[in-house]
């Protein structure tokens, strides 16, 4: 390794898994941060000699070469919005929607972020939650990258106008509007009195046991009055235990109570990956991924599709490692019967 390449990876290298972070709050896309993050990094080899340490840290450079790369790709790409900001609520029961050519809001595995980095520690994770994600999907890329920068990262408001390429009252203004969106839709940073996360994989690994058992009073005892579901691709999202259960009678009614689940992790939420009985086996279903409060679970996201499905890995069945085989699920425009 010449001195250069040294020099270039003992300054920025350390910095690959929180920059992985800044591009998934910042495009929603777990595929495209490990892309934007790669292009980063090729970027920053290219200008690497012409680097000048005396005008800012590589950490601050670094990120203004990231923040580059992630408005470029929103000016082409857009938002990735959830259902429950997109549509009103739907019947539990009614047909199901797809919006043609819509991007989803994904998940993020938190084995991308762990990957034995130590780096990984120090991520705050309640600002990966997939409700913040989805509220910053809603915000002009300026302003999320100013609420970003300042709210989540700490940066000076000197730094995050350097990084953003603007003036620090222009990084003010775009702060102060973010702020407001983000109240007005009710999301909080904070999560005051939220479980442990082992308090938290104890709600669902429950939840877990009751879906084996195909158990929906058992599920409706582990969620809040208001819990909410929604399930991309599909438009439809419904909220309120009541519904909730109607929706698992169908499901159970509709595609069997043999099921075998995975655990998995994203946005530092417990999940899982679900598995329907396919003839002599079992096929990938859905992936899961729960919010829990004191109260009990509050939102369950439920995820299909073959990009999500390879960013988590996950086998084509529970207990092999076979490719990813995404046939069999829920299609769209099926009515569920009452």
């Amino acid at each position: 390794m010449t001195s250069q390449e040294a020099g270039f990876d003992r300054s920025v290298a350390p910095l690959r898994t929180e920059l992985l972070a800044y591009c998934y709050r910042m495009l929603g896309s777990a595929h495209d941060a490990e892309d934007l993050v790669q292009e980063t990094y090729l970027r920053a080899w290219r200008a690497w000699e012409r680097y000048d340490p005396t005008r800012s840290s590589p950490r601050t450079w670094l990120y203004r070469i990231a923040t580059n790369a992630c408005l470029t790709a929103l000016e082409a790409r857009g938002r990735r919005p959830l259902p429950s900001g997109l549509v009103a609520a739907s019947d539990p029961l009614g047909p199901f929607v797809q919006k043609e050519n819509a991007t989803w809001l994904q998940p993020l595995p938190d084995s991308l972020l762990d990957a034995g980095d130590p780096a990984g520690a120090v991520i705050d994770r309640s600002s990966l939650r997939l409700a913040f994600a989805a509220a910053l999907q809603h915000l002009s890329a300026r302003q999320r990258g100013a609420l970003i920068l300042r709210d989540v990262l700490g940066f000076p408001a000197s730094e995050a106008a350097e990084i953003l390429g603007t003036t620090t009252v222009s990084v003010n203004s775009s702060l102060q509007r973010a702020r407001t969106r983000m109240k007005d839709a009710g999301i909080r940073q904070e999560r005051l009195g939220e479980p442990s996360s082992a308090e938290q994989r104890a709600w669902v690994d429950r939840y877990m046991k009751a879906f084996e058992h195909a158990d929906v009073e058992g599920l409706k005892r582990l969620l809040t009055e208001d819990v909410l579901m929604e399930m991309p691709p599909q438009l439809n999202w419904f909220v309120g235990r009541g519904n909730y259960g109607l929706f698992m009678e169908w499901v159970f009614g509709a595609l069997g109570t043999d099921w075998r689940l995975r655990t998995v992790s994203a946005n530092g939420q417990p999940g899982f990956a679900a598995y329907r009985r396919d003839g002599d086996g079992y096929r990938l279903h859905t992936l899961q991924i729960f919010t829990v409060t004191a109260e009990g679970i509050s939102r369950n996201s439920v995820f299909q599709g073959p990009e999500v499905f390879a960013t988590f890995g996950l086998a084509a069945g529970p207990d092999d490692r076979g490719p990813v085989d995404t046939g069999g699920g829920v299609q769209p425009g099926r009515r569920p019967a009452g």
